[in-house]
């Protein structure tokens, strides 16, 4: 079976890239794509393989189904929606939607799965169980287009029992791929402050209460909230990227700031105690410096687990489909995903597919507008995930 996957995957590749780069040229935005879930829909249309159009707004699930297909169900999922990035790359598939580009990789997630589709149809008499494969909106943008789908059902009739994605990963080379079991990515909180003084002259700060001083106050004693009451083998991280004065000049203190950032960790106990001290500590501070303070916080993916048992299995037959010199072990990461929902729900295996080619420049990070792939992973990709489907069936 392994030779034969890997047979249709070379002989599918090129196939997969022209529409790798179809969806490249034509990104949409989170919730936006509905080019992209139509044209995700007519391809397996043109398969043959019975599927759903229009969950979460675009998204499309497809069921391909072997022999006895009530067995068991494992699913896969790949994102759609582009990032409102210009793209700087001078290529064919070059982006034509200005301002959208497809940065992150989803094009590869989107185009691999498919070919990961055709290849399980081609075999769905050689094996038994059902694959779902889940093609999902809005992994950019909160609350994320997973826990959306799953809302509506994406995880029953059939229900799997297992779910494995993949994403892009520049500083892997083309051909290798990599695992981490247990606590692999951060949850990803967003914070937005409004910090209220009473302006004037900045000449004359006696007669004003200034916001600027009381939100670096803030700023300060929240990271302190970090360094001193996280347990200190608790990964967090807390950053602020935005401040703006609402007024203000040189020579004018503003009657408020506003202060926005990212609070993240790698323990959700901790993660709801950290909300609720960050809000009393800036709601008193502030106070207690003659202001006022409106500190609000959206919160966003939680954390990502690797089950363990089902990622030392995907790690041990990605061995055996690309070879051990091919399958890394990766770090944690402070970065977020919504796929940690799918986590939540079932026992999951998120991976990296090597993407880089140092020799041919191909090294920028995602979420740059000079991203790009090395197009030989996308014969890795579809392959390696098609595998793995069919051996967790037979798990």
């Amino acid at each position: 079976m392994k030779e034969l996957i890997q047979r249709l995957s070379n002989d599918y590749h090129s196939d997969v890239v022209a529409k790798r780069r179809h969806l490249h040229a034509h990104p949409e935005l989170s919730f936006q794509e509905v080019l992209t879930g139509r044209f995700v829909s007519e391809q397996l249309t043109a398969m043959g393989v019975d599927h759903r159009h229009g969950m979460a707004g675009n998204g499309v699930v497809a069921l391909i189904k072997g022999k006895n297909p009530r067995k068991k169900v494992v699913a896969l999922r790949g994102d759609m929606d582009a990032l409102p990035i210009l793209e700087a790359n001078q290529v064919p598939y070059r982006s034509q939607n200005d301002g959208i580009m497809h940065a992150c990789g989803h094009d590869v997630h989107t185009s691999s799965l498919l070919g990961t589709v055709r290849i399980l149809h081609e075999l769905r008499d050689q094996f038994e169980g059902t694959v779902k494969c889940i093609f999902q909106p809005g992994e950019e943008k909160l609350p994320g287009g997973a826990s959306i789908m799953i809302k509506e059902g994406v995880l029953e009739n059939p229900k799997p029992s297992s779910i494995f994605g993949q994403h892009v990963h520049p500083p892997l080379r083309a051909g290798v791929v990599g695992f981490k079991a247990g606590q692999y990515m951060a949850s990803a909180d967003e914070i937005y402050v409004t910090v209220k003084g009473r302006g004037g002259h900045g000449a004359m700060p006696q007669e004003c209460v200034d916001p600027v001083a009381i939100t670096a106050q803030i700023i300060v004693t929240l990271q302190q909230i970090v360094s001193r009451n996280a347990d200190p083998g608790i990964p967090t991280v807390l950053t602020f990227g935005k401040i703006n004065t609402v007024g203000g000049a040189t020579n004018i203190i503003p009657n408020e700031v506003k202060l926005e950032g990212t609070f993240r960790t790698m323990n959700e106990k901790w993660r709801m105690e950290a909300h609720k001290r960050m809000k009393k500590v800036a709601e008193s501070l502030a106070k207690t410096m003659g202001g006022a303070c409106e500190f609000h916080i959206l919160k966003g993916y939680p954390v990502l687990h690797n089950h363990e048992q089902l990622t030392t299995r995907a790690k041990q037959w990605a061995v055996e489909y690309l070879g051990a010199n091919q399958v890394v072990d990766l770090p944690m990461r402070m970065t977020a995903e919504d796929f940690a929902y799918f986590t939540q729900a079932m026992p999951g295996c998120f991976y990296r597919l090597g993407t880089g080619n140092p020799e041919r420049g191909i090294t920028s990070p995602i979420h740059t507008n000079t991203f790009d792939i090395d197009e030989a992973a996308l014969e890795t990709g579809m392959g390696l995930m098609a595998w793995m489907a069919l051996k967790e069936l037979d798990a």
